[in-house]
Parts: C-alpha cells; sequence; structure tokens
C-alpha cells in the first residue's frame, strides 16, 4: 500500500541514487587526483632535500675534490633517483666560499581522466647552504 504522502510528492521519489552517484564520482575524481598528483609532488619534495644535502656536503669536501663537481654529481645522480623529467634544468656554481644549486623542471599531472585537464607541476629551487659550515 502506497501512502498518501508518497503520491503526494512524486518528484522526490529515487533521490538518494542520484546523490549516492554524484558524491561517488566526486570521491573516485578526487581519489584520481591525488593518486597522479602525490608521487609527482613527494618526487619534488624529496628531490628539493636531497639538493640541499649535497649543497652541505660539498661544503664540507675535502681539498682534492671540486664542491661543484661533487654537488653536481650527487644531485645528477637524485634527478634519475626521482624520475624527474630528462630535461631538467640544473646550475650549480661557485658563489664567494659556498656553493649554490639550482634546478628547475616542469612535469604535466594528469588531474581529471582521460586528459580533460592536466595541472603543469613547475619546480624551481635553490639550494644555499646553511648552518655551522658557513660560520667562520
Amino acid at each position: 500500500m502506497v501512502s498518501t504522502k508518497a503520491q503526494a510528492r512524486p518528484s522526490e521519489r529515487g533521490g538518494a541514487g542520484v546523490k549516492f552517484l554524484i558524491v561517488f564520482a566526486v570521491l573516485v575524481l578526487t581519489a584520481n587526483a591525488g593518486y597522479h598528483y602525490v608521487p609527482v609532488a613527494y618526487a619534488g619534495e624529496s628531490f628539493k632535500s636531497e639538493m640541499q644535502t649535497s649543497v652541505v656536503n660539498g661544503m664540507a669536501t675535502n681539498g682534492r675534490i671540486s664542491p661543484v663537481d661533487y654537488v653536481k654529481t650527487r644531485i645528477q645522480k637524485a634527478i634519475q633517483d626521482n624520475n624527474l623529467p630528462p630535461d631538467t634544468y640544473l646550475d650549480v656554481k661557485q658563489v664567494g666560499s659556498t656553493v649554490q644549486a639550482r634546478a628547475v623542471y616542469s612535469q604535466q599531472v594528469s588531474i581529471l581522466p582521460f586528459g580533460i585537464y592536466n595541472y603543469t607541476y613547475h619546480f624551481d629551487n635553490t639550494a644555499i647552504p646553511a648552518g655551522f659550515l658557513l660560520k667562520q
């Protein structure tokens, strides 16, 4: 037996299924975006940390090894380890008594499936040594 309330409002029937599909689609799209974006952002932050470590270690090298060459070698290895684009710009130079390293790259991240929307993750970082190594 159908109640009189259900007969009085037929446009309100079936709304829960549509709402569920909308919420489910939003959750799937958000999970897809996170699945593609998080590894790229993690690789960027890991690379930034490795750049900073390399610059500090380069300042502590002995006199037989060039600090610039040491830092450049370590950062190039970090580029390969983090699967960064091969066209990553890397500039390592000696500024006064310190070594500075700058890296720049851009990487496309598919946020929405089927190439509907691609986000360009842009990385630009300059690593400068800090801490007790700079105190004279």
